[in-house]
């Protein structure tokens, strides 16, 4: 049976009067009560409807108590999320928040500096209403004090590093960082990402790596920029010097995807930094263009401890152009079937809104509008009006789904090769 514990007051939800005639007859009398309840009710549900809450969510809200969520080898796996976005995505980062959450994980959102502070404040507040178990884990934040986050500058790096050290600050237990933009979404349930991810060691991390720069060493390697919007506010460009300097041999030189999904080991190692290398390369890759797509790869590849915990592969479906452009394209309804076999937890990009979002959330995520996925940890009662997440009680349990298989599969495939040894930073 799910816990709970007093109820709290409900959102409060303005209702215009309802203006119900009256009569000398009893048997009108006797009729008013009860239908004044019924169109109340029906009233307050509607009004919760177009306002983006569920009933469950806006007025038989009891916040549950949470159960208590165990962590360690012995237990499944619990991921740190890191949402990121800009100007006008609050409600994409809202929406694949709750495509994502489950109360094991941690989850820091972050609207940069370009982002105005209504939005931020929007959104924030969106979180805490949004489902009830938000309110009740406490496991959900927004940055308050945003960092600028420069395309192709070094404020992507430091705001990416923030995050890490506040999440490993909420609580640091979570065994994987994650990095998502509001233009990504999940192909596949938390209990599905939790249930593989417990057969993974622990100490791993997926990130797509090379060391065969081609074209890169000139253009992004070797030219020197300045991110304005690392000490001028408001500033969202970068500065390029006319001279380019030589690709450094002191260390090896890797590239790959920015996104990731990191170990918290290797997170502390970055953020601790008991070895210099961390410190070192951060120095150099403040100058270096697009230094998301460099830094991690080239720190773990060039620890002697962590060189060889890398798969290379950051579990992301992207299709890109022949040669690649800067950014893959937005994928839509007739790239789904695609990217359900392709098995893979994540893919990018999408438009806002894309109706393929809602394929996702109706075929793969089971996801009702403005409610998160129902998991094994959901204990409630699946109708339109209530939401089965609004209960629950053990969320150390968890219940594979159909895309559970197929990405299960893909994942022995990556441990075997990285077993192997063979593509791990080459």
């Amino acid at each position: 049976m799910p816990l709970r514990s007093a109820p709290s007051p409900p959102i409060a939800i303005l209702a215009p009067t309802l203006i119900i005639p009256c009569s000398r007859s009893m048997a009108a009398e006797k009729w008013l009560f009860p239908l004044f309840s019924v169109s109340f009710v029906s009233l307050l549900l509607f009004l919760s409807a177009i306002s983006g809450f569920t009933a469950s969510s806006a007025f038989f809200d009891t916040q549950p108590s949470p159960f208590y969520v165990r962590r360690g080898a012995a237990h499944p796996p619990a991921f740190a999320y890191f949402i990121s976005g800009g100007r006008g995505d609050a409600r994409r980062m809202l929406r694949l928040l709750l495509a994502v959450y489950h109360p094991r994980n941690s989850y820091l959102l972050h609207l940069s500096a370009d982002a105005p502070a209504w939005e931020r404040a929007d959104l924030a507040t969106s979180v805490r209403l949004s489902i009830p178990a938000i309110r009740a884990f406490g496991n959900v934040h927004v940055v308050g004090k945003p960092d600028a986050m420069t395309y192709m500058g070094s404020s992507v790096l430091a705001a990416t590093l923030h995050a890490a050290a506040v999440l490993l600050r909420m609580d640091s237990v979570w065994d994987w960082f994650v990095t998502l933009s509001s233009s990504d979404y999940p192909l596949v349930t938390q209990d599905d990402l939790i249930h593989v991810f417990s057969s993974v060691p622990r100490d791993l991390n997926f990130i797509d790596h090379t060391s065969d720069l081609g074209w890169k060493e000139y253009q992004r390697v070797q030219p020197i920029i300045v991110d304005a919007g690392i000490y001028l506010s408001r500033r969202n460009s970068f500065f390029e010097a006319s001279e380019k300097r030589p690709t450094p041999d002191a260390f090896k030189f890797f590239t790959g995807s920015p996104w990731l999904i990191l170990s918290r080991r290797f997170i502390e190692y970055c953020i601790l930094g008991w070895d210099n290398l961390p410190r070192t390369l951060l120095l150099y890759f403040t100058n270096v263009m697009l230094p998301q797509e460099g830094y991690f790869h080239s720190v773990i590849c060039n620890s002697p401890d962590y060189q060889n915990t890398t798969v290379n592969n950051d579990l992301r479906y992207m299709l890109w152009d022949n040669p690649p452009q800067m950014e893959p394209h937005l994928l839509n309804k007739t790239d789904y079937d695609k990217m359900v076999k392709s098995g893979l937890p994540f893919a990018r990009k999408f438009s806002m809104d894309d109706p393929v979002l809602d394929e996702i959330d109706d075929k793969i995520l089971k996801r009702w509008h403005h409610r998160s996925v129902p998991g094994a940890w959901c204990t409630g009662r699946n109708r339109w009006w209530i939401d089965p997440c609004s209960q629950w009680s053990n969320v150390n349990i968890v219940k594979p789904g159909s895309q559970a298989k197929r990405f299960g599969q893909l994942m022995k495939r990556y441990l075997d090769e990285w077993k192997s040894g063979l593509s791990s930073c080459k």
